[in-house]
C-alpha cells in the first residue's frame, strides 16, 4: 500500500495524468526530499513492473485513480516500496501456512509434481498454482505477477 501511496502523491499533488520522469524524479527527489534521485528512478521502475504507472513517449500514466488513495499528512515512504516481492515466494508461503508444514516440503512437493507429472517440463511458479489449487489455497491475486516472471525467463 506505501507503494500505491508513493505512486499517487505527485499526480494528486499536481492534479496532472501524465507526468515526465524528471517531473517525477524531482518531486521524490528534491521537493519532498523522500529519497535520492537514483532511489526515485528505482522507485519509478519498480512501480512500473508493479502495473501502478505505464511510460509512453516518455510520459509516466497512473493507472488506478489516484484520488481513491489518501496520502496522510506528514507522509514519507518507507524503504519498503524499493522491495520487490517475489510471488512464487509468497505463494509457496500461504501453501506453508495452509498444510502447516516448512518451505523445505512445499519446495520438494513442487520440485515433485514438476519431475513426476510432467517430466521436468513445467516451470516453478505453474507447480505452485498447482499446488495451491490442490490444497484450496488463494492465488489469484498473484496470478498476473507469476505470469510476469514466467514471461521474464
Amino acid at each position: 500500500m506505501t507503494l500505491q501511496i508513493t505512486v499517487a502523491a505527485p499526480f494528486r499533488h499536481t492534479r496532472k495524468t501524465g507526468m515526465r520522469k524528471n517531473e517525477l524524479v524531482y518531486y521524490y527527489a528534491l521537493d519532498r526530499k523522500w529519497m535520492s534521485t537514483e532511489q526515485a528512478a528505482i522507485l519509478l521502475r519498480r512501480a512500473e513492473e508493479a502495473g501502478l504507472i505505464r511510460q509512453e513517449n516518455g510520459v509516466f500514466t497512473i493507472l488506478f485513480d489516484p484520488a481513491t488513495v489518501s496520502v496522510p499528512i506528514g507522509f514519507k515512504p518507507t524503504s519498503a516500496v524499493f522491495e520487490t516481492n517475489d510471488p512464487s515466494q509468497e505463494l509457496i508461503g500461504r501453501i506453508m501456512k495452509a498444510r502447516g508444514v516448512p518451505e523445505t516440503d512445499v519446495v520438494a512437493e513442487m520440485n515433485k509434481v514438476i519431475r513426476e507429472q510432467f517430466d521436468g517440463n513445467l516451470l516453478p511458479p505453474a507447480s505452485l498454482v498447482l499446488l495451491a489449487k490442490k490444497y484450496r489455497v488463494p492465488y489469484e491475486d498473484l496470478r498476473d505477477a507469476l505470469v510476469a516472471t514466467v514471461k521474464k525467463k
